[in-house]
């Protein structure tokens, strides 16, 4: 299987590394994208030889054509989609482990390429699920998600999809979840990043603080199983063993369940339908001892509700939705804003940037770039 893994130097897309690694003689990675860890990336290339490699920036480009000059070497969102459609005589997996927006358009044309996707970037649905699925029936390929939640979603449903009676997915609460309202105005980035049970890129943690995340996960959902909002629960667990419940309209509940371990995920992810041996930690059920839900707080997690919310509304909203949030997040990264700051800018574009245009991907990217200038303008 030749692999081409977006985000290569990232949290999943290093994670992803560690599966192919194990497993060398099942993948061949053709093309890699990275924005700015240019040292990462540079080992990453002698160890495994892409053939085309994209950077975030064009001045780290010559240093390296002339290190690796049997590499194409190509930069900025061209190089994304580059590396998304990279040609190939064989069968091709597309891992869109990228951050942010950025991952809607080489998903969009990978699949125009007949490409199955392992989907990790939330982004991609949240902003473009009416334009996804549709391609996805369309060119008749796999959307294989990458999330511990809905990986878990996908392997209890299987082919049961009109037996299920509602989905359940599960959050740990995030960095501050046991922090009142009032003590969130004074926390720090180094509190923000420290979660309690899973080792993520620096974003998705903070977007798990907000539980922003957690409506990014609702409004996937939505898409990746064709089910109505009001059929996607979800509930406060702090252990983060099961990753998500299906219960059936027989009554019977399935969970999927195992330590916080995104290589489980993307093992799966990268073998599917077929399951293959991993190596990590077991689950030991005694020392875990015992498992607690609690409900999931609208008032301690309003951006949560705003997500679900626009999620519901649809249309262009959630792109106002992600793009608030992505510069909000990056505002406070920078300590440039507060950490509660951010829903509140998030909640101002929501009520400033109102629209009823067509779902296109023009429309998006321009809608997109608007309240990014916005935010941006802020401080």
């Amino acid at each position: 299987m030749n692999l081409v893994i977006l985000g290569v130097t990232g949290s999943i897309g290093s994670q992803t590394l560690d599966i192919v690694r194990n497993h060398r003689s099942e993948f061949n990675v053709i093309a890699v994208t990275c924005n700015k860890n240019i040292r990462k990336l540079r080992e990453i290339i002698v160890e495994f030889s892409p053939s085309y490699v994209s950077i975030g920036q064009s001045e780290n480009i010559e240093p390296l054509k002339s290190e690796f000059p049997d590499v194409v070497f190509e930069q900025g969102k061209q190089g994304l989609i580059g590396a998304a459609t990279y040609k190939s005589d064989s069968e091709v997996l597309v891992v869109n482990a990228l951050v942010g927006s950025a991952g809607l358009e080489p998903t969009i044309e990978a699949i125009k390429m007949k490409r199955n996707i392992a989907l990790a970037n939330k982004e991609t649905l949240v902003v473009g699920g009416e334009i996804i699925m549709p391609l996805v029936k369309e060119y008749g390929v796999e959307l294989i998600p990458v999330d511990s939640e809905h990986s878990a979603i996908k392997q209890l449903i299987m082919d049961k999809q009109d037996d299920v009676s509602e989905i359940i997915i599960t959050a740990s609460g995030g960095s501050f979840r046991d922090l009142s309202r009032n003590e969130l105005k004074s926390v720090t980035v180094k509190d923000a990043l420290d979660h309690p049970n899973w080792d993520m890129g620096q974003k998705i943690t903070i977007d798990s603080a907000t539980m922003m995340n957690k409506g990014f996960e609702v409004i996937e959902a939505h898409y990746l199983f064709n089910m109505p909002y009001e059929k996607i629960k979800t509930v406060l667990h702090r252990e983060s063993m099961i990753h998500s419940l299906v219960e059936f309209n027989d009554s019977s509940i399935l969970a999927h369940i195992g330590n916080p371990d995104m290589r489980v995920p993307i093992n799966y992810a990268l073998f599917y339908p077929t399951r293959m041996p991993y190596t990590g930690k077991r689950l030991d059920l005694v020392k875990l001892g015992a498992l607690h839900f609690e409900e999931l707080s609208y008032d301690r997690y309003p951006l949560f509700k705003l997500a679900i919310e626009a999620g519901k509304t649809g249309g262009l909203t959630p792109t106002i939705l992600n793009a608030a949030n992505e510069e909000s997040v990056y505002l406070f990264l920078e300590g440039k804003i507060s950490f509660l700051d951010i829903e509140e800018i998030v909640g101002e574009c929501l009520n400033i940037f109102k629209t009823d245009l067509e779902v296109t991907l023009h429309n998006i990217i321009t809608l997109d770039l608007r309240v990014r200038e916005y935010v941006k303008n802020k401080v």
